[in-house]
């Protein structure tokens, strides 16, 4: 299936979850928030999340700093 995500064009098997995007965008073992099509997705939720084709996905990985 393909998708957008942070505005770029990706391909994902179909039936793949958020959680399996966030692992394949190389963030699962960083703090993340999930955008679907504008609504986040809860992290308790992203395994069970299943992502559609044309879908738009925002990852946002938290970075500290000071």
């Amino acid at each position: 299936m393909h998708l957008t995500v942070n505005g770029e064009s990706w391909e994902m098997k179909d039936g793949a979850t958020a959680e399996e995007l966030v692992r394949a965008f190389g963030a699962a073992e960083r703090r993340v928030a999930v955008l679907r099509n504008g609504e986040v997705v809860p992290s308790a939720e992203r395994a069970s999340t299943v992502l559609e084709d044309g879908d738009g996905v925002e990852i946002l990985v938290f970075a500290g700093g000071g």
